[in-house]
């Protein structure tokens, strides 16, 4: 058996497979399906500083090789979270992190500090996707200065690992990426989702309540697979690829664009076990290849 241990920061994994926020609740949703201690962690859904109750129905529809989504970061806020969430993942031997979101470089910085103090919590994901309502609602991670704004606040708040995940929509991924290492991110995910569009044509209206989405599944994988392995050229801090990862063999794409770890999303709605499915694929991949470990194939991609 090969070894699978990775290093975020420093969060020690013992398998570079994570699951994505947005898709795996608080994990707990998922203890009946699988054994969450064999992943090598798992992010929480988005949390914010105050409740958010999300946009309205419809915020969910299906489309060609993937799905949009409009759900809006709907949570309890992040006060819920460590009163009554935390107390059920204490004790997992697996690494715990919260996806965080706001709306302003403050909101981030205080909802990070609320989970600073929690000790079971390795490490946060940081949602750079969202709208800064300072700032006309143009998202802080579509230009340098606005991401590097929120990374700043919070790496002064929050003194754990520190990935932070981009957006796609942007014209040049790699230039944010540096502006949040030059900020203190101890590590970069990506993709997030891809803005969408689906119409139904009888109705002339959008499938979603606010007319677009986040578009994810295997249709953004080639996107997603390209963007990491730009990124990962371009930083000197560990890359978490996601985007599309439907199977093991994804799962070694990325790895091989540069990627240390991995999240799994969209699939765990269609195989609730995809995760320790992905791990296992990995390790059967490594022993028929004669690799003793992951690293041999982490950015081994020959262009």
């Amino acid at each position: 058996m090969a070894n699978l241990s990775v290093n975020i920061g420093a969060m020690s994994l013992k398998n570079p497979v994570m699951t994505a926020s947005g898709t795996f609740g608080y994990g707990l949703e998922f203890a009946d399906f699988i054994d969450l201690n064999e992943l090598g962690g798992f992010i929480v859904k988005g949390t914010t500083l105050n409740p958010r109750e999300g946009n309205d129905y419809p915020r969910m529809a299906e489309t060609a090789g993937g799905m949009l989504n409009c759900v809006g970061l709907q949570n309890k806020g992040v006060d819920y979270f460590c009163e009554k969430i935390y107390p059920q993942l204490e004790g997992l031997d697996t690494n715990v992190l919260v996806n965080v979101s706001g709306s302003t470089p403050e909101d981030y910085a205080e909802c990070a500090a609320r989970i600073d103090a929690l000790p079971g919590i390795p490490a946060i994901e940081l949602n750079i996707s969202c709208p800064n309502v300072k700032n006309g609602g143009m998202a802080f991670g579509v230009t340098c200065e606005g991401a590097a704004a929120v990374v700043k606040a919070v790496r002064q708040a929050y003194h754990k690992t520190l990935i932070v995940k981009l957006s796609p929509n942007v014209t040049n991924i790699a230039d944010i990426a540096r502006a949040v290492e030059a900020e203190g991110a101890d590590s970069v995910s990506l993709i997030n989702t891809l803005m969408g569009m689906s119409i139904d044509i009888e109705r002339r209206r959008s499938r979603l309540s606010i007319g677009t989405g986040g578009l994810s599944g295997p249709c953004v994988k080639p996107v997603a697979l390209r963007m990491v392995w730009q990124v990962a050229k371009a930083v000197n801090i560990p890359v978490v690829g996601l985007g599309g990862i439907m199977n093991a063999t994804d799962a070694i794409e990325f790895l091989m664009a540069g990627a240390t770890a991995i999240e799994i999303g969209t699939a765990n709605f269609i195989d609730p076990a995809i995760t320790v499915k992905v791990v296992r694929g990995i390790n059967e991949w490594l022993d028929a290849h004669g690799c003793k470990d992951v690293h041999e194939i982490i950015g081994a991609l020959e262009v």
